[in-house]
């Protein structure tokens, strides 16, 4: 069995970096930030180099669209990160704060209602990069997905955005047609006929837009894009389903707002260790959504900030 020379200590410094031990040797995975899953070519080429340079050649994908390089020496740390810098691509990703974004591939989808790339990449750089600093009781993890399908699986992920497309129907253009071309798009049979005129169940609908233009009276021409945002959700040991706030927000930088509401809200409402499906559990859902619906929390932002809170943090991966 090999000698390990690495202290602990060296290890822990390392991890804050994004390099994370290889059990069993000196050697560390590098974990290489995405931004948002998507990288270019010439990025693609730069990680391949750095991996045969400076690794073992190997090449993994994380579940949180992150692109790991394996078997990199300890010494050999520094030389990696400046090599990988002349791409523009960082490492890190680890510790008790807000984790890299995970999205879906948004609007390239048939499905997608939303750009999901450029919803997640704006949440990276003003929540990833924007509160690097910011130590949180355990980590916080964000989805973007682009449509209710829910492929990035937002609901179980601290803070989650669903994209939604609200259909605009207009009844004095429905005819009551006996086989309705919106009754027969209609995934979730929220859309019916009753008694010569369509009727939208909004406790069913899901607002996933795959109705809208399927009208040949033009009953439904239109929709209003949304953003539904879910908190608390939770995967792994201890799994948690996220519940979402009754608003559906048509405005995207008060969408924004709420994830910064729900971060300033863990930061000085959580408690040491636990994960922000506890923080909900703990202060009651209804009391939360109240928090982050309200300006508050905002309103004390620099004071949330300075507080001496969370020193040591609680996650551990």
């Amino acid at each position: 069995m090999a000698t390990l020379t690495v202290s602990a200590e060296n290890e822990k410094r390392v991890k804050a970096m994004g390099f994370l031990s290889n059990k069993g040797t000196d050697n560390f995975s590098a974990r290489i930030i995405t931004v948002n899953g998507k990288i270019n070519a010439s990025q693609m080429e730069c990680i391949a180099n750095a991996a045969r340079l400076y690794g073992n050649g190997v090449v993994t994908f994380t579940t949180r669209l992150t692109v790991e390089v394996q078997g990199i020496p300890y010494e050999k740390i520094g030389e990696f990160q400046e090599y990988i810098g002349k791409e523009g691509l960082v490492t890190g990703g680890t510790g008790s704060k807000v984790r890299p974004v995970v999205s879906c591939k948004g609007t390239t989808c048939q499905y997608g209602l939303i750009d999901t790339f450029a919803l997640s990449e704006e949440i990276h750089h003003r929540f990833f990069e924007g509160y690097a600093s910011v130590r949180l009781p355990h980590k916080f993890k964000i989805a973007v997905g682009g449509c209710p399908n829910n492929c990035v699986k937002p609901d179980l992920n601290d803070l989650g955005i669903i994209g939604q497309r609200i259909p605009d129907f207009d009844e004095d253009c429905c005819n009551g047609c006996k086989k309705c071309s919106v009754e027969a798009a209609c995934p979730m049979g929220a859309a019916k006929v009753v008694d010569g005129l369509l009727e939208m169940d909004k406790s069913i609908c899901n607002n996933c837009g795959r109705c809208i233009g399927k009208c040949r009276f033009d009953a439904i021409e239109g929709g209003q894009t949304g953003y539904k945002i879910y908190i608390g959700g939770r995967w792994g040991k201890k799994v948690a389903q996220g519940r979402a706030l009754t608003k559906i927000f048509t405005d995207k930088e008060e969408a924004l707002n709420v994830i910064e509401k729900a971060i300033l809200l863990f930061r000085e409402q959580g408690k040491t260790g636990e994960r922000f499906s506890q923080t909900v559990d703990r202060l009651g859902f209804e009391n939360v959504e109240q928090m982050l619906l309200s300006d508050d929390i905002l309103n004390r932002k620099q004071e949330i900030l300075e507080a001496a809170l969370h020193i040591t943090g609680g996650a551990t991966c």
